[in-house]
């Protein structure tokens, strides 16, 4: 799995998280998805069926978070462009990196 760290000067500063961003207006899930990445690592994705969804209340606001199953072409290698840093990941390695509270359900789902 790949996983990306945030920089240090962005909200929730140096926690690692699933790639993605907010969607703009007009855009779908996945066009957000393939354009958030190609920005974060300056890779193109194919964006497969959603894996899971939910709404993650924090006490300012609230996320509604889409996870998806995405490929990265052979041909392609992720950069540190929007991110401090990326890893390729086991997912028995997912509970050794300090992730934002809404990406905790994701975790468990995906360890199960």
């Amino acid at each position: 799995m790949l996983i990306t760290q945030r920089r240090p000067q962005a909200f929730m500063p140096l926690k690692w998280e699933f790639p993605g961003g907010k969607v703009e207006p007009g855009e779908s899930d996945a066009q957000a998805l393939r354009r958030e990445i190609q920005e974060e690592l300056g890779v193109a994705v194919t964006v497969g069926k959603e894996f899971m969804g939910l709404v993650h209340r924090y006490p300012d606001f609230d996320v509604d978070f889409h996870v998806y199953r995405c490929e990265i072409p052979a041909s392609e290698s992720p950069r540190r462009i929007a991110v401090q840093d990326f890893r390729w990941v086991e997912l028995a390695e997912l509970s050794g990196f300090d992730f934002p509270p809404a990406d905790q359900p994701t975790i468990q789902k995906l360890l199960e």
